[in-house]
């Protein structure tokens, strides 16, 4: 008996549509996105005013420029320490911890842009923009492994998909907003905004349950971040998921060629349509992630998605207007977001939970320097040949650099979760653990 047109529709519609459950079953995962949202909406305010004011002050390239690198350092050392810590302490109250210290580091630049002279706001910026830094690392791995204490195993994709979803819609909005916002009222007014933020997402963390460690665990030391590094080497599928994100935000990332190739475009006032596209298509693909739920081989979709990312990219450095460049461009986001979701179901589907917060440390690293290095490469290529070779020449790097993971890798390649031990294991201890 044939299926009728408007029921395999229907059906198709319902396998695109959001899964939604982790909003609904569990509260304490409301509470965490709720607070993500609100305090990553207040942080691109902040994103956005302090290369403002250093430009404001400076005038200089390099200056702005600096800022970026002095987060660098925390970011590395504080992401691989809040590993090991969100492994030995109570992860919720190192994240609440955490967030009122990013709110005070934002008191401290609205006190900087409100009452310092203008030579001193200089190298106060440098360091507050390191403390930061080093706060919301230390802070990151803790809030995503409590994700995976407050949801059930299968559970794990549309969690992802609607934190990118809540993500890459701020990350659409918000600096707009807080570009018009800094303009028009100044760096302090977007530090208070910032402040607000962190104080209203404090309010919705210090009603998430406490999340303390399970089991006997050690403290926190540098013989238990080598033997995170060490589990994790030992896992081909986890190095493969390492691998082939770092590949595709190295060779594929290349942000900073945007204003060049808008020039190139002869489109400058629709420079930000390039950086939103990415957004856009990412948003697109959390708003339609239904479907991933019912894909098992986690590993060949990781493999899959990044080398479309890559193909994305390459598409549009042949396009020969802006708008048709921004559809390929949301295209490769749209890619990356599906890669992300299933890197991120393999690492809370199969990772022990005495290793979770180290290895969280390690997944933050992963895509946090990728960005940073994409785009210094990025800029390299352009010097010897241009814009559009540099995005052309990155993609088709990271189309061949997913391709020799995924063959120097086979247990990556061949992952399923319905027979990987460690996801079988990990499934087995969900089950023990809950009560009958």
């Amino acid at each position: 008996m044939s299926t009728s047109p408007a029921r395999s529709l229907k059906t198709l519609l319902r396998r695109l549509r959001m899964d939604v459950s982790p909003l609904r079953d569990s509260r304490d995962f409301r509470l965490l996105l709720g607070s993500e949202v609100v305090s990553m909406l207040g942080s691109v305010f902040t994103m956005v005013a302090v290369p403002y004011q250093m430009k404001q002050l400076t005038g200089s390239y390099v200056a702005v420029g600096l800022v970026a690198l002095a987060e660098f350092a925390p970011m590395v050392v504080c992401g691989l320490w809040g590993g090991a810590i969100a492994d030995a302490m109570d992860r919720r109250k190192i994240v609440v911890v955490s967030e009122v210290g990013l709110c005070l580091t934002s008191v401290l630049l609205m006190v900087n842009a409100l009452v310092l002279p203008a030579h001193v706001q200089i190298p106060v910026l440098y360091v507050v923009a390191a403390l930061a830094a080093g706060l919301s690392s230390l802070r990151g791995p803790s809030e995503q492994a409590i994700v995976n204490r407050v949801l059930k195993l299968d559970q794990m994709a549309p969690a992802f998909a609607l934190q990118g979803l809540a993500r890459n819609a701020g990350m659409i909005i918000g600096p707009a907003v807080g570009g018009v916002v800094v303009v028009t009222f100044g760096p302090a007014v977007s530090y208070g905004v910032d402040v607000l933020s962190f104080l209203l997402s404090l309010l919705l963390l210090v009603r998430v349950a406490p999340v303390p460690p399970s089991g006997e665990v050690a403290p926190a030391s540098l013989r238990s971040l080598v033997e995170g590094v060490r589990y994790a080497a030992g896992r081909p599928d986890l190095v493969g998921t390492y691998l082939v994100d770092i590949a595709a935000m190295v060779f594929a990332f290349s942000n900073a060629l945007f204003p060049f190739l808008a020039d190139d475009l002869h489109a400058t006032k629709a420079l930000g349509l390039l950086y939103a596209a990415g957004g856009i298509g990412s948003v697109i693909a959390s708003a339609t992630s239904g479907w991933t739920a019912h894909v098992h081989r986690h590993g060949l979709a990781v493999i899959v998605s990044a080398a479309l990312w890559g193909a994305g990219v390459v598409a549009a450095s042949f396009m020969p207007n802006i708008w048709l460049m921004a559809v390929f461009l949301a295209v490769a986001g749209g890619a990356d977001m599906i890669s992300g979701v299933f890197r991120s179901t393999i690492w809370n589907q199969t990772i022990p939970d005495e290793y979770r917060g180290r290895l969280a440390g390690i997944e933050l690293l992963s895509y946090s320097t990728g960005p940073m290095l994409g785009d210094a490469r990025a800029g390299f290529l352009a010097q010897v040949g241009g814009p559009r070779f540099s995005l052309r020449a990155g993609g088709l790097m990271c189309v061949g650099a997913v391709a020799l993971t995924a063959a120097v890798l086979p247990r990556f390649r061949a992952y399923d979760v319905r027979t990987d031990e460690h996801a079988l294991a990990e499934r087995t201890r969900r089950e023990a653990a809950t009560p009958a």
